[in-house]
C-alpha cells in the first residue's frame, strides 16, 4: 500500500474511533447534569459492554493494537454510563 494510501486508511480509522468515543461523552454529561437515569437503556448499554469486550477481543488476538484501545476507551465510557444509570436509579 503506497504510503499515501495508508496515511488515508489510518485517518479514517483514527476518525471512527474519537466519533466513536466522543458519542458517550453527551449522555454522561446529561447524567450528571440531570441527574436522572431514566432516560438510559440498560439493555442496550449490557449490549454494548459486551460487544465492545468483543472488540477489545479481536484487537488483542489480531493484534490491532489501536482497535484494542479505541474500544477499551468505548468499553470504559459506557460501564461510567451504566454506574450513573445504576446510581441514580436507587
Amino acid at each position: 500500500m503506497a504510503q499515501s494510501s495508508a496515511l488515508l486508511v489510518n485517518a479514517i480509522g483514527f476518525g471512527a474511533a474519537v466519533c466513536s468515543m466522543a458519542s458517550f461523552v453527551p449522555q454522561i454529561l446529561k447524567l450528571v447534569h440531570e441527574r436522572d437515569g431514566a432516560g438510559v437503556s440498560i439493555r442496550m448499554y449490557l449490549i454494548c459492554v459486551f460487544g465492545f469486550s468483543l472488540w477489545i477481543a479481536y484487537g488483542v488476538l489480531s493484534q490491532s493494537w489501536p482497535v484494542a484501545g479505541s474500544n477499551v476507551v468505548n468499553l470504559l465510557l459506557v460501564l461510567a454510563i451504566l454506574g450513573l444509570k445504576l446510581r441514580l436509579d436507587r
